[in-house]
């Protein structure tokens, strides 16, 4: 049995992605979830680099190194929290990620940094700031409903944020739709 972490691989279109490539490959497979794929026999290295290659042509990256993976755990973790609209009023992203990675979080957020190039709340900011686009742009809920799905303490803390990492309000980027 082999087990393979993979970046990016963020959706159940993902899955079905990566499920697609090993299938074509005629590969053992046991589970593909969500950043990772289990085969039931070892690669061999000209497997390994084939499923390597194919990957890359959509987007993923087979990880190899621990921080990598803690990463991508991280950043999985957190996509997942807001594609669902599960962030919890009074979220506190250092308790969460601290407690879930089971390491101190500054260690944990200068690692993110590092790699990423920018903070992890920054990242979580851009994936809030994403989904209210999406929920604008299909006009599924009121701001109001976004603001308490995505963890805002009020309406106008989503505004303004929206406002700083867009340039503009809510209601004028909904205006240009």
């Amino acid at each position: 049995m082999e087990e393979i972490k993979i970046k990016n691989m963020v959706c159940p279109r993902c899955i079905m992605a990566v499920e697609n490539i090993v299938k074509g490959m005629n590969l053992a497979v046991q589970e593909v979830r969500l950043g990772k794929l289990v085969l039931k026999n070892e690669l061999t290295p000209a497997q390994a680099k084939n499923l390597e290659t194919s990957l890359k042509t959509i987007g993923f990256e087979i990880l190899k190194s621990k921080e990598a993976i803690t990463i991508e755990e991280i950043k999985r973790f957190l996509n997942a929290l807001v594609q669902e609209g599960t962030v919890p009023a009074g979220f506190n992203l250092t308790e969460v990620i601290q407690a879930r990675q089971l390491e101190d979080y500054s260690k944990l957020s200068n690692l993110f940094s590092s790699m990423e190039g920018q903070t992890i709340e920054r990242y979580l900011i851009q994936l809030k700031i994403d989904k209210v686009k999406e929920w604008l742009f299909y006009g599924e809920y009121q701001l109001s409903e976004m603001a308490w799905k995505l963890g805002y303490s009020s309406v106008q803390h989503l505004s303004s944020q929206f406002k700083k990492v867009t340039g503009m309000t809510p209601s004028a980027f909904k205006k240009i739709l």
